[in-house]
């Protein structure tokens, strides 16, 4: 089998309809009884706040369950907040922010596989709400500017909350109909390891590597001020290998995934200009994503990337010019998450002949 082929290739027998369905429930539900469907300001906090919990749930116990969900929806809420807050302050500060968060994120790896994971979705969202109050101010430049409306950094944390509570909700009625004292956990897929690791070098300097490759288009997005530029972070964080210990066939699943995503958004943006059925989109691709978690993961970085790129722009319909400078500055940002990778795979590779080159101690000789 060619690389190409490897990357794009499928194995329906991980199809898993069930676990799209819930999702397309639980988001289908948020759009119609959620967070005040006449104003779409807090649609994002609280797509996100239900569909990352999902992802970050634990299984296990229901006590232990709730307490780590209801940590991580706090912690969410929390970068929501911020987030919203610093957004639209001195670029500064937004490149600051968002090196800290990537960096935090990167060496949560000492605290287990899964905790990694759960930090890396928290850094997905935190860099998506760096670039919310972007779009709100596109989309009432004048309200804006005077001051009569701002990104509400508490209210958009509320709604964070609010999509959160509603996963919560779900798993308790679904440990009561059940009657099981513990749940598996419910993206398989995710690794579940909590137990501790050692950071070593090469893991600390991968997550400098990538705390400043997401400065860096942070910094060109908000210094510049550039029509759009918000798109390239956003893609450089969804498109970054999260682990070094990833092989490189995924690393380029990724990278082609994003690429086939944006691709996707562009198209439906297109041809649609209605917020209902985008929103109904948005769905469709977060349960099918859902769906072929373990189908072929290419698509389902595509469908998510796809699902996410059209999700921010919601508060902003645009022409075919604003979705060509989208697609080129999501391009930017895959172009940077490349750059990281090939970094740390030339770190790897030093790492390795380094410690092959390094004297063996008189026992192992003697050994």
């Amino acid at each position: 089998m060619t690389q190409l082929a490897e990357v794009f290739a499928v194995k329906w027998q991980g199809f898993n309809l069930r676990r799209g369905a819930i999702f397309a429930v639980i988001l289908g539900l948020l759009i119609v009884v959620g967070v005040l469907p006449q104003d779409r300001r807090y649609f994002l906090s609280t797509i996100f706040g239900a569909l990352f919990l999902a992802l970050a749930d634990p299984g296990g116990k229901y006590g232990y369950r709730v307490a780590r969900l209801a940590i991580f929806a706090v912690a969410g809420a929390l970068l929501t907040a911020l987030g919203f807050g610093i957004g639209p302050s001195a670029w500064g500060w937004v490149v600051l922010a968002a090196f800290v968060a990537t960096l935090l994120g990167g060496l949560a790896v000492k605290y287990g596989v899964h905790r990694f994971v759960a930090a890396y979705l928290l850094n997905v969202w935190f860099i998506i709400a760096l670039g919310l109050p972007t779009l709100l101010s596109f989309d009432y430049p004048g309200l804006y500017q005077s001051g009569l409306i701002h990104p509400e950094p508490r209210k958009q944390a509320l709604a964070w909350l609010v999509g959160s509570a509603l996963w919560i909700a779900y798993t308790f009625i679904v440990s009561l109909a059940r009657r099981r004292v513990t749940e598996p956990q419910p993206v398989a897929e995710i690794p579940g390891d909590i137990s501790p690791r050692p950071l070593t070098r090469p893991l600390i300097l991968f997550a400098v590597i990538r705390a400043v490759a997401v400065s860096i288009a942070v910094a060109i997005a908000f210094g510049l001020k550039l029509p759009d530029a918000y798109w390239m972070p956003i893609a450089a964080i969804i498109a970054m290998k999260p682990s070094l210990q990833q092989s490189t066939l995924v690393a380029e699943q990724r990278v082609a995934g994003t690429i086939a995503g944006a691709a996707v958004a562009a198209l439906v943006l297109l041809a649609v200009d209605n917020r209902t059925a985008l929103e109904v989109i948005i769905v469709v691709l977060f349960a099918l994503a859902g769906s072929i978690r373990t189908v072929s993961y290419t698509w389902y970085t595509a469908a998510v990337a796809g699902a996410v790129l059209i999700a921010a722009d919601i508060p902003h319909p645009s022409n075919l010019t604003d979705e060509g400078r989208r697609i080129l500055f999501t391009l930017a940002g895959v172009g940077i998450s490349i750059i990281v990778l090939l970094l740390a795979g030339l770190l790897k590779k030093h790492a390795a002949k380094a410690a092959a080159q390094a004297p063996q101690s008189p026992q192992a000789s003697a050994t």
